[in-house]
């Protein structure tokens, strides 16, 4: 299920709402427990969180761990990306080290000190992950993106972004191993153990 607030945002975008404002209005609505809620090109999506997805998220932040201590790794914490109204809460992402929080502590982070994000698919968003998303990270210049989808059984790389769009992708199929080695994240991804979704 994905919701949309489409009437809610182009009233707010006449008003001069901003990210912060759209975000408080999300923290006083009655989002469901075990959604998560983003804002992508103006327009809030709330998706479930699946046990697939949190397994999958776990196994990525697992092979993280072998390199990014726990404070450099944040899950579906708000960070704002270029473009317009892109307030995302990535399901898994490393920090660089010289990484500072923000001063205003509302939006988390700076997109700067991404090194690496990577969006496990939801039937209803999917879309955003290998759109809007896809295009603002590689704007943003975030060395390595991964896309995983628990429905295909497969997992897309994206790295090297030059000029608003990444240069290299690779193609997985659940069950190889992903080797990030020569990247930032400097790890190996296996993916033997990534759940399949069978439904929508």
């Amino acid at each position: 299920m994905t919701v949309e607030l489409t009437d809610r945002i182009e009233m707010a975008e006449n008003s001069g709402t901003n990210l912060d404002e759209l975000f408080e209005l999300l923290e006083r609505m009655p989002v469901p427990e075990g959604f998560k809620a983003e804002i992508v090109e103006g327009t809030v999506h709330m998706s479930p969180q699946r046990d697939a997805h949190w397994e999958i998220i776990a196994a990525v932040y697992d092979a993280l761990r072998t390199r990014y201590p726990r404070n450099r790794l944040k899950s579906d914490v708000r960070l704002d990306f270029p473009g317009e109204a892109n307030g995302f809460a990535p399901d898994v992402l490393a920090l660089r080290s010289e990484a500072v929080p923000r001063a205003d502590g509302r939006r988390g982070w700076h997109y700067q000190d991404v090194e690496f994000v990577a969006e496990v698919i939801s039937r209803g968003t999917a879309a955003n992950d290998y759109g809007p998303k896809l295009r603002a990270y590689a704007v943003a210049e975030v060395p390595v993106y991964l896309i995983v989808d628990p429905y295909t059984a497969s997992c897309q790389l994206h790295t090297h972004p030059k000029q608003g769009e990444y240069q290299s992708q690779l193609i997985a199929k659940f069950g190889e191993v992903i080797d990030l080695s020569d990247t930032i994240a400097g790890i190996t991804l296996p993916t033997e153990d990534f759940p399949v979704e069978r439904d929508g």
